[in-house]
């Protein structure tokens, strides 16, 4: 008995088995992946060309049919089809005469072939067609396993310092009342998306920040406007605030709001180069989010789920805001924007990001993100309600799906690798915190962890240190 030989050709490039390897968690898609690029490359072949390179040499046979069988006429002329049938089973019809003139074979041209012969545009046609179904199922496979992290890989960006050891220590000091921000500067939080719908955003920073008798402000832009607008705004802020306070300002951006002050600093930084001290990054998407872009991108989930539209109607509709927003921080747009408006070298730059934790205490955690105010019973009065909601579940479900998909950690929303700005000082913390805690933090937080306030002001304190010592280094190279 001969040995079985499979009919796909399994010989295949590396590039190939790179491509397919896309979900290492979990290895029966990864093999199923592999399988479907091998079959598609051997089909793909099969439909390439013309109709000589369409049928393989080997393995044919002859079949022949009455003209009349083929196609229904009852005509006395005793022509037959040929039809070539191979291995696989696929057939092909080709004209012959009975009469004893001659019998064509693939690739004559006799003219006593009374019948044309199949045109090729068929096989160009399902060639066309079958090589836009793979690419569009390749496409979707892969989202944004290219994308994530291409600023680590980009050449020519400067390296990163961890900070992550000096920032523990600082908000350990912070927690034990030993607080460092200086007075002779103005704090600027600039908030992220939906920031116009959370009412408490920022809010208990800012508090804290005033108790300490410093002067801090939210920027009061539209989270859900482009980057380039919100970018404007901050920059007539931080003018505003110079003009009045003759102060420094020091900028902290969490999630898009990052993006958008990095923006402001990169489009009118010779005007802002004496009037900003630093800028600290928490939890945005610098480089990019897949979610933006596995929503938005042609070819990706959002096509199959109506995810695209509903995302638009949530934006543009309820929330008035302009879907350019959410565009921004694709990794395409953010690709073009920081080739044309790289961040200026000499601005102090902190990056902070974090990944989210899946323990039971976590899932079944609550974040207060509003409140809402009863009307008083009797004479007295009114009463203050929290309205909580499960945002550390919401945020861990999306982490699992990163986790699994593209094998990378995130918080939520902005994968680890995404966050890091080239050339700032880096802190990676190894607490579990999830995208939105930074604003909302959970009501059983563990207090002997430090809250919100406390890490944003032990960041601030670390962007104080990073940008003196920046300084003394510019003074040393000038001596």
């Amino acid at each position: 008995m001969q040995p079985y030989t499979p009919l796909v050709n399994v010989s295949y490039s590396t590039t190939d088995v790179q491509n397919t390897q896309l979900f290492t968690s979990v290895p029966a898609l990864n093999d199923a992946a592999a399988y479907l690029a091998q079959t598609t490359t051997y089909l793909t072949g099969c439909f390439t060309g013309s109709v000589e390179k369409s049928i393989p040499d080997d393995g044919k046979k002859l079949v022949a049919f009455p003209l009349e069988r083929a196609n229904g006429s009852q005509s006395s002329n005793c022509s037959t089809v040929v039809t070539v049938v191979d291995q696989f089973g696929d057939a092909s019809t080709i004209p012959s005469s009975q009469n004893g003139r001659r019998t064509s074979s693939i690739g004559s041209s006799s003219q006593d072939i009374s019948q044309p012969m199949v045109s090729t545009s068929i096989f160009q046609n399902g060639s066309s067609m079958f090589q836009g179904l793979v690419s569009r199922a390749r496409k979707t496979i892969l989202g944004s396993v290219k994308d994530i992290g291409w600023l680590q890989r980009a050449p020519g960006m400067p390296p990163v310092e961890d900070g992550t050891k000096r920032f523990m220590e600082l908000l350990e000091n912070v927690r034990n009342n030993e607080h460092k921000l200086p007075n002779t500067m103005v704090y600027l939080l600039v908030p992220g998306l939906f920031s116009n719908h959370g009412p408490l955003y920022f809010v208990n920073t800012k508090t804290c920040f005033s108790k300490m008798g410093l002067a801090c402000h939210i920027a009061k832009i539209h989270s859900e406007a482009s980057v380039e607008k919100n970018a404007r705004e901050i920059k007539d802020y931080i003018e505003e605030i110079y003009w009045g306070s003759k102060k420094r300002v020091l900028l902290l951006g969490h999630s898009k709001g990052g993006v958008d002050a990095a923006a402001a600093l990169s489009l009118y930084w010779s005007d802002l180069k004496d009037k900003v001290a630093g800028l600290a990054l928490a939890q945005s998407p610098y480089g990019g989010s897949p979610i933006a872009s596995d929503i938005l991108r042609e070819g990706q989930l959002g096509d199959y789920v109506r995810l695209r539209q509903l995302t638009e109607v949530l934006i543009c509709k309820v929330l008035k805001g302009d879907m350019q927003a959410l565009e921004d921080l694709t990794y395409e747009k953010r690709q073009e924007f920081l080739r044309k408006h790289p961040l200026p070298q000499e601005v102090p730059i902190v990056s902070f990001h974090t990944e989210t934790g899946l323990a039971p205490s976590v899932l079944a955690s609550f974040s207060h993100v509003a409140h809402a105010e009863l009307p008083p019973i009797a004479a007295g009065q009114p009463t203050k309600v929290p309205v909580v909601m499960p945002l550390a579940a919401a945020m861990a479900a999306c982490a699992q799906l990163l986790q699994v998909r593209y094998g990378e950690k995130s918080d939520g929303l902005v994968t680890r690798r995404d966050a890091e700005v080239p050339g700032s000082v880096v802190v990676r913390p190894e607490r579990k915190l999830d995208h939105a805690w930074m604003v909302y933090s959970s009501m059983n937080d563990d207090q002997g962890e430090g809250d919100a306030s406390q890490v944003c002001e032990a960041l601030l304190t670390l962007l104080v240190e990073v940008g003196q010592k920046r300084r003394h280094e510019i003074s040393r190279k000038d001596e």
